[in-house]
């Protein structure tokens, strides 16, 4: 026994580390892009960006191990018995205690890894992150400052520089700081250039030279001070992340034993929904248990599709683990359920089940119990006494739909095997994309007494992004997969006797997947905008906020089109007209101010097309001398012929936008002054990422040749590897791309080029 225990732990163990690393892959990827931005800036150290890495994993292992160990007992097992290696034990004497028993092993230790990590390493690792991201705030700060963009994160006052260059201190060109204490008479320093410095605390010290002080109190417009300096040194304090007091501490990062205390102590909602929180913790580890309890007799049973088949349960496992937990969850929190057994309602569910399955496997062969149950429902007869057909009798019955050279049998063929393995992994992936989604939004959904409704219409708007981002994923995998059991089965070898090339056998594949990319570029421009706006709003909806306005009346502050600062209290859209108004004309040769106008209101004249500045005073100034000076009860200026809808402008994220909707908002954006870099690499992704798609097919073919031996496995390890230094590749030149270290063109198209030479070197060194 002691053979054959390693060889079935060696074999379900190397399946569920292997799904375990996909699923937190594919949950950790949405954190990858924040992170190397870090990197990009120079605002965190690669010390703190590895730290910050280690941080997030616990808590995603929260959920992922127990996935992992219920993937690897169904298709580790399911492998075994799918080639008779099950029946062959059997028939030598081991019974299903036997298998339990070896099987238990793994899922006992799965299950202390999974405690000790949601116990203690998790809210640890929570807690460290919220200080390590304070800690790197100040730092963040200094070089989240981008030219021709107004930075309002600091308190109090907002930021404008024409020119910023990072490094060790964020080194400034041409700086218009606006100090508004007071709204109504904003503080304004000018300075040709300056230095950004953090000392690791809430502050940003900021070291000016060859500027001026402009200020003044609209009561007494006749008073306007001017004040010169060589150098000035100004202290600016960051808004600050109030540190929050214990007891009010996210539940995330307090201590598992706090919680119980606190949780019996308080007798109010918090108190209910700390002691979940205690009790979810100890249940979501031992869903590894009770998953194993399911998963031995389902993996036992004779499986015509094998692996495909173990995936498949799997994903709908999962999710009907999860979305019972999430049911018991809410019952507890309404009061109506205990919080205990809230929490391990879904443990208790499938304890239940995995029970009478573990009853079966002796009693009644759990093949033979499948068997009955289809033919029930089908009323057909039992698969023992159906005809098997045989491959002639598959092939006889096919029928081709065009008489032509393409497609041909082969053809079809791996099309069917890319088919399956591509819809089947797409799904699994879109289930887990939901799943943890609802995770995310469950408490909000109970609290704001969101209807069942409203939910699911946010799930069907939430679907086709998942689609588009996780299709090039779904591709890769499914052609390593496919070519690599065409490999291990010596199908290859069969095919190329014929006189088939590899190119031959791979033209359908890359051709499909030409398709998919086009498909993804258009499904972007006519449907994905759509159902993103959408999403936005149901989810704004879903967390209690506010309806979400694209329009943005409310910005104070704005880049005019001849050399023009606006800065206004009030907006209307409706009736185009200001409030509190004051404009900063300046030389930008210079970046000195050469007239500035305060005015208490403003309307927009159709007929003179200009603003009527009303109840107002207007100063020209030379250098820092005050060369005019008048008040007036209405009055227009010649540069100051800004439209009302040029202080309309949108705000949409690049995924809510079309292609060309987004080539018209970045130039409205650039007019305005405001940084528009994000939003061209964005544009040029567009394009980029669908194109990806094909780039993978070409790449998988000859790394699944090369893992061929290794079949399934091999070809999923080695998605797993190519996708990591994808993801990684792009997140980091996308993140160089938006701090204008490498044109947008390149930031977007680099990852698909580099990928797709490394591809085509690999595909024609292939013997084929």
């Amino acid at each position: 026994m002691r053979i054959l225990t390693r060889y079935i732990l060696r074999e379900v163990l190397a399946h569920a580390a292997l799904g375990a690393a996909l699923f937190t892959f594919v949950l950790f990827m949405r954190d990858v892009g924040r992170i190397l931005e870090l990197v990009v800036r120079n605002s965190a150290p690669l010390s703190s960006v590895f730290e910050i890495f280690l941080l997030i994993l616990p808590s995603t292992l929260t959920f992922t191990i127990p996935m992992g160990v219920l993937v690897g007992i169904l298709i580790g097992l399911g492998r075994l018995a799918a080639d008779s290696e099950v029946t062959a034990m059997r028939a030598s004497g081991i019974g299903a205690t036997a298998f339990i028993l070896i099987v238990a092993i793994f899922a006992v230790s799965a299950w202390l890894l999974a405690l000790l990590n949601t116990v203690v390493v998790a809210p640890r690792a929570s807690a460290a992150l919220a200080e390590l991201e304070d800690r790197l705030k100040s730092s963040e700060a200094a070089y989240a400052v981008q030219p021709r963009v107004f930075y309002e994160n600091i308190a109090n006052h907002v930021l404008y520089v024409q020119d910023a260059r990072a490094g060790e201190a964020a080194v400034w060109r041409g700086i218009f700081l606006a100090d508004v204490s007071t709204p109504s008479s904003p503080k304004i320093t000018l300075a040709e250039q300056g230095t950004a410095v953090t000392d690791g605390t809430e502050r940003i010290r900021l070291h000016l030279r060859n500027g001026a002080q402009h200020e003044t109190d609209p009561r007494r417009p006749k008073e306007y001070s001017i004040t010169n300096f060589s150098v000035s040194d100004l202290p600016l304090l960051l808004p600050q992340r109030t540190a929050q007091p214990r007891e009010n501490r996210l539940l995330a990062q307090m201590g598992t034993l706090e919680l119980l205390q606190r949780g019996q102590q308080l007798n109010d909602r918090r108190g209910r929904a700390q002691e979940i929180e205690f009790y979810r913790r100890l249940a979501l580890p031992t869903a590894c248990l009770v998953l194993a309890m399911v998963g031995i007799p389902l993996g036992l049973a004779a499986h015509k599709g094998g692996k495909s088949t173990g995936f498949v349960l799997t994903i709908a496992l999962v999710f009907l683990y999860y979305v019972v937990s999430l049911f018991g969850i809410s019952l507890a929190r309404q009061g109506k359920l205990p919080p205990a057994l809230g929490a391990w309602l879904a443990n208790l569910v499938f304890f239940a089940g995995g029970a009478i399955l573990l009853w079966r496997v002796d009693h009644q062969p759990l093949e033979r119990f499948w068997r009955s149950l289809v033919h029930r429902f089908r009323h057909k007869p039992p698969a023992a006494e159906a005809k098997v057909p045989t491959a002639p009798d598959r092939l006889a019955g096919r029928r081709r739909v065009f008489d032509l050279d393409f497609p041909q049998l082969l053809d079809t063929y791996v099309l069917r095997d890319f088919f399956a393995y591509f819809l089947l992994v797409l799904a699994g992936f879109l289930v887990l994309g939901v799943v943890f989604t609802f995770f995310e939004m469950w408490g909000d959904v109970l609290r704001n007494r969101v209807p069942v409704v409203t939910v699911a219409e946010f799930v069907v708007n939430f679907v086709p992004s998942l689609v588009y981002q996780m299709t090039p994923l779904a591709v890769l995998i499914a052609v390593l997969v496919t070519f690599a059991l065409l490999e291990r089965n010596s199908e290859i070898v069969a095919i190329k006797a014929t006189g088939i090339s590899i190119y031959r056998v791979a033209m359908p594949v890359l051709i499909l997947a030409g398709v998919f990319s086009a498909g993804l570029f258009f499904f972007d421009h006519f449907y994905l905008p759509e159902a993103n706006t959408r999403q936005d709003a149901l989810w704004n909806q879903i967390k209690g906020k506010p309806a979400q306005t694209y329009l943005r009346p409310d910005r104070k502050w704005i880049f005019g089109q001849h050399s023009s600062i606006y800065y206004y209290e009030f907006f209307d859209p409706d009736r185009f007209q200001m409030g509190g108004v004051s404009v900063f004309l300046f030389d930008p040769s210079t970046f000195e101010i050469t007239r500035r106008v305060y005015a208490a209101r403003a309307e927009w004249d159709p007929k003179l097309a200009k603003w009527l500045f009303k109840q107002g005073w207007t100063r020209a100034f030379r250098g820092t001398a005050i060369e005019e000076y008048r008040t007036f009860d209405v009055a227009t200026f010649e540069a100051l012929d800004e439209p009302p809808t040029y202080f309309r402008k949108e705000v949409k994220q690049s995924s809510e936008m079309d292609f060309r909707e987004l080539s018209a908002y970045i130039r409205d954006l650039e007019q305005s002054g405001f940084d528009a870099v994000r939003l061209r690499v964005q544009w040029h992704k567009k394009f980029a990422f669908p194109a990806i798609t094909l780039v993978m097919a070409v790449l998988a073919v000859p790394f699944a040749l090369s893992v061929g031996r290794r079949g399934a496995l091999g070809g999923v390890a080695m998605a797993l590897g190519i996708a990591v230094v994808y993801w990684a590749t792009s997140g980091l030149l996308e993140a160089v791309g938006n701090v204008s270290q490498l044109p947008p063109f390149l930031a977007a198209w680099s990852p698909d080029l580099l990928f797709a030479l490394v591809g085509g070197y690999l595909i024609l060194r292939l013997p084929t």
